[in-house]
């Protein structure tokens, strides 16, 4: 298997220029549709008076639901991902043409165009997916550290939907030696757990020589590194190691449009939340709401608000416990309520009250708080930010990682924080709410590999 072309920036550039066009034909091809060749002159200088801003809000949506990114995607996602954004810019145009009667679009050629959009654009990045597969190919990985994280790093390649990185080898021991001996079978060196510093700088050293990738798993050393800032102090350079926080004036900005934003969907969504307060009444005994004891932002307790989705005596046996997969204490219209994650829409409340943020680490019970920092002395950084109603490990992870996996991703979003993360977040997450997997619990047996040989088994090479 030959190491295949990079996928270069250019490309993706040219893709999204083609992507935009093609969006403009399909508006064109939309007015065709609704007029024949006889387009009212009043329409079609609409259409070319707004073509600037529907071009802009165009790519920016694409963007922030991560059209261009190919390589942890399959062509499902992209069906998905063209549907969504297709509907989002129609609300857009629809919201554009509110502006002034410049804008006169009919809403029916917006229809049209929300349909023949989503064929011509998804069959588009269909073949672009296609042609990403057959020139980027799949990359070998060798996977390099001690037992227990090189099998968790196995089950996680290998249940990834994408065919991008492919593990071919496994070295357990005598890192160095093993990876310079392998070299040239493989195209990446993941290290999934930690070795000795320098040991891991021979190894990288080797791997910028002969031109390899190299992979760092997300440990607390690592993630400490991330968005370093740069000073220059006489002869040296310095480097200053970023806060786990989010900046004042970042975090003010961030509150307003948690505020404007929860406002907004309390507005649209009452309805849903009306009739999820009266399927919950009548379908089983007790209160409509669900309140409990979160943690939020400096350890401080809140009262967490949730569509009720067990019985009233879910715990009174069994104590706190973790929710899992096909819970038993889930009622039937809970069920629905969590898998679409209507029982969430009363947070939107917390958030007015300040509890909580659109965007940040989902908010743990005291019980389960008070046990994770115990296993991890880390993880009172994730509440150095306020809680959210969705986060980057809700979108980017599984709901069923396990703490130290979802503290790695909660971390990760302190460090890398901006607005527009937390916009691809909030547009990324409504992917989150039609997939399955998301909206589970819990597993106990989530790992699949435990041994040598059930590793050999899939084909992968296994070096002492």
């Amino acid at each position: 298997m030959n190491q295949k072309e990079e996928w270069t920036k250019a490309r993706r550039v040219l893709i999204t220029i083609i992507d935009l066009l093609l969006f403009i034909g399909s508006l064109f091809l939309s007015f065709k549709l609704k007029f024949g060749s006889d387009i009212p002159y009043i329409n079609f200088q609409s259409f070319q008076g707004s073509i600037l801003y529907v071009s802009i809000g165009f790519i920016i949506v694409n963007i922030l639901f991560g059209t261009y990114i190919l390589y942890n995607k399959s062509i499902s996602d992209f069906l998905f991902i063209t549907i969504i954004s297709q509907f989002v810019i129609s609300l857009f145009i629809m919201t554009l043409t509110f502006a002034g009667r410049w804008l006169t679009f009919p809403r029916s050629v917006i229809l049209i165009n929300f349909f023949v959009g989503c064929i011509i654009l998804f069959a588009w990045r269909a073949i672009v997916f296609k042609t990403y597969q057959h020139l980027s190919g799949s990359k070998r990985v060798m996977i390099v550290g001690m037992e227990k994280e090189v099998f968790a790093a196995v089950d996680n390649f290998s249940n990834t939907k994408s065919i991008r990185h492919l593990v071919t080898h496994v070295v357990l021991s005598d890192y160095y030696e093993n990876v310079r001996e392998n070299l040239h079978d493989i195209d990446i060196v993941y290290l999934a757990s930690q070795i000795e510093e320098s040991e891991k700088l021979r190894i990288y050293g080797l791997l910028m020589q002969e031109d390899k990738k190299f992979f760092l798993n997300t440990s607390f050393e690592n993630l400490v590194m991330v968005n370093p800032n740069m000073m220059n102090i006489e002869d040296e350079s310095i480097i200053e190691v970023a806060a786990f926080r989010i900046p004042q004036e970042d975090g003010a900005i961030k509150r307003l449009l948690d505020i404007a934003i929860a406002l907004l969907l309390i507005v649209v969504t009452s309805p849903i939340m009306l009739v999820a307060a009266i399927l919950v009444k009548r379908s089983s005994e007790g209160p409509v709401l669900y309140r409990q004891i979160r943690i939020t932002r400096e350890g401080r307790e809140f009262e967490i608000l949730k569509f009720r989705s067990m019985g009233v005596t879910a715990e009174a046996e069994s104590g706190p416990v973790l929710a899992s997969s096909n819970d038993m204490r889930v009622t039937p219209v809970g069920k629905y309520l969590r898998a679409l994650r209507i029982d969430e829409l009363p947070q939107l409340f917390n958030v007015l009250k300040g509890d909580m943020s659109m965007v940040g680490p989902r908010p743990e019970r005291p019980y389960f708080v008070d046990q994770f920092k115990q296993m991890n002395p880390h993880y009172y950084l994730r509440h150095n930010v306020r809680a959210g109603i969705t986060g980057y490990a809700q979108v980017y992870g599984k709901y069923a990682s396990d703490f130290n996996s979802k503290l790695n991703f909660d971390l990760i979003y302190i460090k890398k924080y901006s607005l527009i993360l937390d916009m691809k977040i909030l547009l990324q997450t409504v992917k989150i709410l039609f997939d399955k997997v998301s909206s589970q619990g819990v597993d106990e047996m989530e790992h699949t590999v435990h041994s040598e040989s059930e590793i050999a088994a899939r084909g992968i090479k296994v070096i002492y």
